[in-house]
């Protein structure tokens, strides 16, 4: 079976016959989670040092690494970046590093990396040239493959640099031409490398043509780049603001992670020199929360105790490698705090607060907004600090500006069940689905009737506001209304993986302009790709061949 077509969504019937999981005949990304069974952890030049990579940053690096307790955390990938190449392909066509850089050789590399506990991978562009301008792939797919793995490479990272489209194709469908072709050479390998995505980065401007592009890139690779670089060292402007546009991102694509894939929102950067110490644990403890790769591009030998402390916080590291893979969804979000949560595997939930604000703030957490049974007493560990309390009906809790607290909450006996609840919300304008006289869109505001439980599977869902559980989402009369649960069939609702929030009766929800409103199913409408909270099962249904 193929993959279903992304384009030519015209019709309610067509949408409904997406598959979640695309059978495609090979081994790579979701179809074999063994592959990447949990994020990626380790090191890459990019951020930190661009084009100035050479051997030595790479060995001194992984002996870094092992000396000051990374590799025993978890990081164990070196990952070389663009520019470790020569201009020029040798005769036959193969690519050739720059023995200046390189002098014992990328198989010597490899060789040490492996000696020392690390896996080695390295970087290449789906066109006809790299980012930098070095040999591109296109055309030597195949070849480049190949001589990665008789390198001893085991992870490529495929950028998206120098890609024209061909053959009549709009620019997305050349991106997912190429991606699948690597797809399918890579898995077609005996040892498939990890395959990391970077097309998503270059839609990042065109919310429609990004959807489609990130709509794919699941059932191709086992992590894909869904937004811009994050900001490297020696570049103007602020480093919080570049990690905050890639976080805001990571929000938007909750529904594709799964065990075998994850979102990427780029590498950790805690040696930056305009982040402070709050900003720097804070990135790192997103970043986890949301069970994204950790990919440290630092200096590491120069990194401060303090720095190496958080990075190597094993609880927030159990989080990230959680095997349930769920990445953590927005709860609550206003002009001051995000709150985020996530089941794990063990039946615990955690639950992330940021501060966004520019000043010291506190807020108020319910358990109710948490999934969770507010008549039960759970058990809560502050993952910063060790320290274990009990929650009764809700967490208070004081944050400094851009500072971050994660609390991973037990529960009794008893009281295990989890009720997925939080915003829904559009992706593309972040408003805030809201429940009053009418059903709206508006910005958010942490209130109870922007948080919504969803009950049921992917199938069939029903949706109530926390402000009135009583009453289901429906399609009446006159649009999108509320009634009371039970009372009519258009109550269900279907998930699928394009965002797209299908009432049974036909049509899917729609933000237009802040009007709640059902509308013909089209993937080309952004006010449809709606972002629900963790936890909820996609439809699982027919496949367009």
């Amino acid at each position: 079976m193929g993959l279903s077509s992304v384009t030519n969504w015209a019709t309610p019937a067509r949408l409904a016959g997406l598959l979640m999981l695309p059978m495609l005949p090979v081994q790579a990304s979701v179809e074999d989670v063994k592959l990447l069974p949990t994020p990626p952890m380790g090191f890459n030049n990019w951020a930190r040092f661009e084009c100035d990579l050479n051997e030595t940053l790479f060995t001194d690096t992984a002996k870094s690494m092992v000396s000051r307790g990374l590799l025993d955390v978890g990081y164990n990938r070196l990952n070389l970046d663009d520019c470790w190449m020569t201009h020029d392909r040798a005769a036959d066509g193969s690519l050739q590093w720059n023995s200046t850089l390189f002098p014992n050789g990328i198989p010597w590399l490899a060789k040490f990396a492996k000696q020392h506990g690390f896996h080695l991978g390295i970087y290449e562009d789906s066109g006809n040239a790299t980012c930098g301008g070095y040999p591109g792939s296109y055309g030597h797919e195949k070849q480049d493959a190949e001589t990665f793995a008789d390198w001893g490479i085991d992870y490529l990272k495929l950028d998206g640099c120098n890609v024209f489209a061909e053959d009549g194709r709009s620019d997305a469908e050349e991106y997912r031409v190429r991606y699948h072709k690597w797809h399918n050479i890579l898995s077609g390998m005996e040892d498939p490398l990890i395959f990391s995505e970077s097309a998503p980065a270059y839609f990042c401007t065109n919310d429609t043509d990004w959807a489609k592009v990130m709509d794919w890139v699941p059932y191709y690779g086992e992590l894909a780049r869904h937004s811009d670089d994050v900001i490297t060292f020696y570049a103007e402007g602020s480093p919080w603001e570049s990690i905050m546009a890639n976080y805001h991102f990571h929000t938007r694509v909750v529904r594709y992670q799964m065990p075998g894939y994850y979102n990427d929102p780029d590498f950790l950067i805690p040696d930056h020199p305009g982040l402070s110490m709050d900003e720097k644990k804070s990135h790192f403890a997103i970043w986890a929360s949301s069970g994204a790769p950790l990919i440290i591009s630092a200096y590491i030998p120069d990194l401060s105790d303090d720095e190496i402390e958080f990075l190597s916080n094993k609880d927030l590291i159990a989080v990230d490698q959680d095997p349930l893979a769920e990445q953590a969804a927005l709860v609550s979000r206003d002009s001051h705090f995000d709150v985020l949560s996530r089941s794990l595997a063990n039946g615990d939930r955690l639950v992330t607060i940021l501060n966004t604000g520019k000043n010291t703030a506190s807020t108020k957490v319910s358990l109710e907004k948490l999934g969770l049974d507010s008549t039960c007493q759970y058990r809560a560990r502050d993952l910063w600090t060790g320290a274990v309390s009990t929650i009764k009906k809700s967490i208070d809790i004081t944050l400094d500006s851009h500072a971050t607290s994660v609390y991973r909450i037990t529960p009794p006996r008893g009281c295990t069940s989890v009720t997925p609840t939080g915003m829904v919300f559009d992706t593309s304008s972040g408003r805030c689905l809201t429940a009053g006289k009418t059903v709206s869109f508006a910005s958010c505001q942490a209130s109870d009737s922007q948080a919504w439980r969803v009950s049921g599977t992917g199938s069939k869902l029903t949706i109530s506001p926390l402000s009135d559980v009583k009453k289901c989402l429906v399609v009446g009369k006159s649009g999108i209304d509320l009634v009371s649960c039970g009372s009519g069939s258009s109550a269900t609702w279907t998930y699928s993986i394009t965002g797209h929030l299908q009432n049974t009766k036909g049509g899917c929800l729609t933000d237009s302009a802040g009007a709640a409103k059902v509308g013909t199913c089209n993937q080309d409408i952004a006010g449809q790709i709606i972002g629900l909270p963790s936890g909820v099962r996609l439809a699982d249904v027919g496949v367009q061949q």
